[in-house]
């Protein structure tokens, strides 16, 4: 028997850290099983299924006692294989919860037989590993007690296995009796723990000097300028001590669930110690719910007034409960929310300096325990108690709007601790070995008693603490005092027991001096530890709703937006709440601290985007009021006032003029700007903070959020500030949308003054991206709006006779007409706006108007073939017949949609008058842009050998016509004509009808003189009908089709001029005033044509058509036009 109780061979600390270790697991597994059963996707199959649901009623009512020849069971003998299948899991774990409490009944009865001494301030490891495994012991029970489905679990896997093996399952008899035993857990404990009275008393006694210093108000804590550095600067180098150094940091949750459990089942105490009723109460008004494990929540007061009042003589007692219930009620909610007002103000005052001098980290490391454990205590409490609220309370105590602070200060000083490790480590270890070494091994020297096997244990402390140096830290080597700690540990176990040779209760220095000791090694090994211990959030993961209710709560106020950061950050905790017992949780919980991380830096982003664009809007009203169409009135005023001619009226107020918001006349004046600002600031800063959060070895980056709202929020503002409706087809001018875009861009180049982000790469990203027809989300881009714009609207309104291009101002005008069009031609085609849409679309989105351009002109060249191909027998005649006019006129009139010829030649001309705008635009915004690259392909391009191939030339002048530079043949033109050959017609056929195109041209040229609207306009040096685009038309279309079909230009532009002149000529003789009514004004068009192509000289003209002719046709027509302007 005495061999039994000797605590070297009981291995008390180790089977104290097994168990505790395997408590966990047993709850964690124990926890998914409620939870699996309590969700209809996740609960088993044969749980749900409701023709098994009478069988498994049935077995519920007879538990454990099942009669398994009874009819009702008939459904469950097919599924007998998925029965144990899908339970065996939950079956073995509620085995091994039995086999865990056998472990731990055996245990408390080997403590109570060896009478182990507990003192929480001298053998802390031991006292706190007996209540750890007490409050881990009542908390299982109460979990498997939770599990409604148990019964039918353990009932339908025995009845699956009787009816699979013939026989029970050896373990069903023993577990069955357990759930029946611990229907009503608490009340069989209470039973249970009445031999274990004298050894759990005594371990909650030791806490009367831990506890009520530590439940303190803050008041008091103020008073006592706890946690504050600054308040003796001359003390501020010396170390951070105290006798009773891990109690600093220990959980106060954690002593609440000892007293109370504690006390609770070994309840005779509280009839007979005074000192067991003060650690009660003070306990029973700190809160109305304690954690169980995770959300689960365990309400004490309900659970202990019930028990109390079924126990003779504890009427008082009940009554007492109920009172302090109402006192905790009351005076909690308060009392904890002045908590955390007071350590939102001290953690902010710590990392403020230990970031500025970071090497106070060592000797005030018990300040930043102390404050993480504090704080996460506070949090905690919140949380339980926010979600358990009862009925007609004060629903403001459990709100805290600033609990985001205090969680951003907390990750601050984990931070901390983490980036000056070292700086910790090197302070430590040189503690270690020039003065924890010297000091314990004096205190050995000093023992009047020590036997052989403590000696042997403290010598290896003193040798491991003496062989260390600081040169370990500076070479990187990896510590690890684990050893040192379970020895210390076993230590504590063989001196604490009665019949011990060294009794630690007399020596408590030395306890307490080893328990300093164990804090130092594990600021040198085990800082990711002390963290978690102190500092770990993962709960959080199973409060996913109140958590998220935070944040928004933390984004909406301006002034806790910067901290909003802590959310992200604290998903990265998640995965220290997993154990090696259950691994089958680990992915799922992994996945909920990605998905939420992932949504807080969304939510982040989206936030930050949504007042960056209330300030691009505000922006962007204010460039507007600069625009110029907005100085109208203010010189109208300006005039008035100068004449005399007018009066102000009263009543009228003079507009604010532009930049009067600037002016301030008192500083506190804040402005929807200014708030904006200051918002935008806040969240910036929380985005900025951290260049990555690491989440289950996923990265994040919360910038790169950021950056990719803003591209997805600037492309849809340069799309939304067109304006453009399909309806009326509408839409702003380019050179007001490109002062909205500059806005944009300031405001969001701003931002880097914020956030380290490149700002240049959004830019890049969305302004490329709107040169395509469609962005990278299949989106309708600028490009293309305007492009559909100009060709769909303007164009159009060209063709249809209410706008003419005027080269003289190089832009569309508006002609005066019965119905007015509902925009100005000029105001969308002047230098100034074809500069600015080439500014807005780029060489590339400028390409590809361009190609919609040429779209429409191959389509009308292939209309104006099929003309051709009608009349080819009469144009082959007229070809060779131009010396004839009698001939000549006969073959004329058997020409067929003459006029349709000339009007889509017009058409052509018309959009190459647009193009050579556009591209005029391009070149002067390249200009300016890359001068000196313009200039090299400038030279390219002028310094092509006639003789060069004309692949090679059509390269350079591709090159060429992308920087806007003006080209002899279009290589765009000559693209869109190319893909454009009749598939039915040999080479020879199509440089025919090329040939005839130009004839056709030619000889239909005479016919517009009989136009009325063919008149010269010499304000705008063009026909009022568009014809003089005829020259550019005819020019561009010959280069293009001789270049294809390999003919040469020179040489048919010869014939076309011959062909033209001689036809002209022809109506110089007639005498009919109405078929030759702008006769002079169509002789003009020669002239036009020549002076537009680089092939043709005035020279040849002069040849084909007397020059006398033309000057007397310009005299004529700028004499009829300032007789018609007078």
């Amino acid at each position: 028997m005495s061999r039994g109780i000797m605590p070297s061979q009981q291995k008390l600390a180790e089977k104290l850290t097994i168990l505790n270790d395997r408590g966990v697991g047993m709850l964690t597994r124990i926890y998914n099983i409620k939870k699996a059963c309590g969700d209809a996707k996740a609960k088993p199959q044969c749980l749900a299924d409701k023709n098994l649901e009478s069988a498994v009623k049935f077995i519920v009512r007879k538990f454990p006692h099942v009669d398994t020849r009874n009819n009702s069971l008939t459904h469950l003998n097919t599924q007998k294989a998925d029965i144990m299948k899908n339970l065996s899991l939950y079956y073995c774990t509620f085995v091994d919860i039995m086999d865990f409490k056998d472990h731990v009944t055996e245990l408390l009865n080997t403590i109570d037989a060896c009478q182990i001494y507990f003192d929480i301030t001298v053998n802390f490891d031991i006292t706190k590993s007996y209540l750890d495994l007490i409050v881990m012991y009542a908390t299982i029970m109460l979990m498997l007690s939770r599990i409604e489905e148990r019964k039918a679990i353990i009932g339908l896997y025995n009845y699956a296995h009787e009816m699979t093996n013939g026989s029970s399952d050896k373990d069903f008899p023993r577990l069955g009796q357990l759930i029946l035993d611990y229907e009503n857990p608490m009340k069989k404990m209470m039973e249970e723990f009445g031999p274990h009275s004298k050894s759990v008393t005594e371990a909650l006694f030791s806490l009367q000097t831990v506890y009520p210093r530590r439940n303190l108000s803050a008041e008091q804590w103020r008073a006592a300028q706890m946690l504050s550095l600054i308040s003796a600067p001359s003390a501020m180098l010396n170390p951070a001590q105290s006798e009773t150094m891990p109690c600093e940091y220990l959980s106060l949750d954690v002593m609440e669930k000892w007293i109370i459990f504690g006390f609770l089942l070994c309840h005779a105490n509280l009839n007979t110690e005074q000192m067991a009723v003060t650690l009660w109460r003070l306990a029973l008004n700190s809160g109305f719910c304690l954690t169980l494990f995770r959300d689960e929540v365990f309400h004490f007061h309900k659970t202990i007034e019930e028990l109390f009042l079924n126990i003779k003589g504890y009427n008082k007692r009940a009554t007492e409960i109920r009172e302090l219930k109402d006192h905790a009620l009351t005076h909690a909610g308060p009392m904890h929310r002045e908590r955390r007002k007071f350590l939102r103000a001290a953690l902010r005052e710590l990392v403020m300096v230990l970031t500025d001098q970071p090497g106070l980290l060592g000797p005030k490391a018990l300040f930043v325990f102390m404050s993480l454990s504090f704080a996460r205590d506070e949090i905690f409490w919140l949380l339980r108690h926010a979600e358990n609220i009862p009925k007609a309370k004060n629903y403001d105590d459990y709100v805290d709007k600033h609990l985001a602070e205090l969680m951003f200060y907390m990750e601050e000083l984990r931070a901390l601790v983490r980036k000056y490790g070292p700086v910790m480590q090197r302070y430590y270890v040189q503690y270690l070995f020039s003065f924890d070494a010297v000091a314990l091994n004096e205190l050995v020297q000093n023992l009047s008693v020590c036997p052989e096997d403590e000696s042997i244990i403290m010598s290896s402390f003193v040798n491991t603490m003496t062989s260390l140096s600081v040169k370990q830290v500076e070479e990187g080597e990896m510590f690890d005092f684990r050893g040192m700690r379970l020895d210390w540990f076993r230590l504590q176990a063989y001196t604490s027991v009665s019949r011990a040779s060294l009794h630690l209760k007399d020596h408590c220095d030395l306890g307490r001096m080893m328990n300093t000791i164990v804090f130092h090694t594990r600021m040198v090994d085990s800082l990711d530890e002390m963290m978690v211990e102190t500092s770990d959030l993962s709960t959080f993961c199973f409060h996913s709703r109140p958590f998220e209710k935070m944040f928004q709560q933390c984004l909406e106020l301006p002034s806790q937006s910067r901290h909003s950061v802590a959310f992200p950050l604290i998903c990265s905790h998640f995965m220290s709440c997993t154990h090696e017992l259950c691994p089958e949780e680990r992915h799922h919980i992994g996945d909920r601290s990605l998905s939420l991380c992932n949504f807080f830096l969304d939510e982040m982003a989206k936030q930050a985007r949504n007042l960056i664009t209330d300030i691009c809007s505000e922006q962007c009203a204010l460039s507007d009021q600069l625009l110029p169409k907005h100085c109208a009135k203010t010189i109208s005023q300006a005039v008035s006032k100068k004449s005399k001619k007018q009066a102000q009226k009263k009543g009228e107020t003079e507009k604010e003029k532009p930049g009067v918001e600037s002016m301030r006349k008192d500083r506190l004046i804040s402005t929807n700007l200014d708030k904006l600002h200051t918002a935008l600031v806040e969240l910036c800063f929380a985005i900025n903070y951290a260049p990555s959060i690491v989440v289950w070895d996923h990265t994040f980056t919360p910038r790169e959020y950021l950056a990719l709202h803003l591209e997805y929020r600037f492309t849809k503002a340069i799309v939304g500030m067109t304006m453009y409706n399909q309806a009326t087809q509408e839409i702003a001018k380019p050179s007001e949308l490109l002062t909205s875009v500059k806005a944009y861009m300031s405001v969001l180049q701003s931002i880097e003054n914020f956030v380290q982000i490149d700002i240049t790469r959004v830019f890049n990203n969305v302004l490329l991206q709107q040169t395509q027809h469609m962005d990278s989300h299949g989106d309708t881009t600028i490009t293309t709006l305007y492009t559909n714009w100009y060709l769909e609207t303007l164009l159009r309104q060209v063709s249809n006779g209410f706008i003419a291009y005027s080269p003289a101002m190089k832009a569309f005008i508006n002609l005066p007409t019965e119905n007015e069009l509902t925009f100005n031609a000029e105001e969308y085609s002047d230098i100034t706006e074809m500069r600015a849409l080439a500014e807005l679309l780029g060489p590339y989105g400028m390409k590809f108007l361009n190609e919609s351009l040429m779209w429409h002109i191959s389509s009308q060249v292939a209309e104006l073939k099929k003309l051709v191909m009608e009349n080819m027998e009469v144009l082959m005649h007229m070809r060779t017949s131009f010396d004839k006019p009698e001939h000549m006129a006969a073959l004329f009139k058997k020409l067929q949609s003459v006029d349709s010829v000339l009007k889509r030649m017009t058409i052509i001309g018309v959009i190459l008058s647009f193009r050579s705008l556009a591209q005029e635009a391009l070149r002067d915004v390249l200009s300016h842009h890359i001068p000196f690259l313009l200039s090299s392909i400038k030279d390219f391009k002028d310094h092509i050998p006639r003789e060069t191939d004309i692949k090679v030339a059509m390269g350079v002048y591709e090159l060429s016509s992308a920087a806007g530079l003006p080209c002899e043949i279009d290589p765009a033109l000559v693209l869109a004509l190319t893909s454009q050959k009749g598939e039915n017609l040999s080479p020879e056929e199509e440089y025919k009808i090329a040939c005839l195109l130009m004839v056709f041209v030619a000889v239909a040229i005479p016919t517009l003189a009989s136009n009325p609207l063919s008149q010269y306009s010499p304000l705008l040096e063009g026909h009022v009908n568009n014809i003089h685009c005829l020259a550019k038309a005819v020019n561009q279309i010959a280069a293009a089709l001789f270049t294809i079909h390999k003919g040469s230009i020179e040489d048919r532009l010869k014939e076309f001029l011959a062909l033209a002149s001689s036809s002209l000529l022809k109506i110089g003789q007639e005498t009919d005033k109405v078929s030759t009514r702008n006769r002079e004004s169509v002789y003009l068009l020669l002239d036009m044509i020549v002076q537009e192509s680089p092939f043709l000289t005035m020279d040849l003209l002069e040849s084909c058509f007397p020059y006398v002719l033309l000057r007397n046709a310009y005299h004529a027509v700028y004499k009829q036009g300032l007789s018609a302007a007078s």
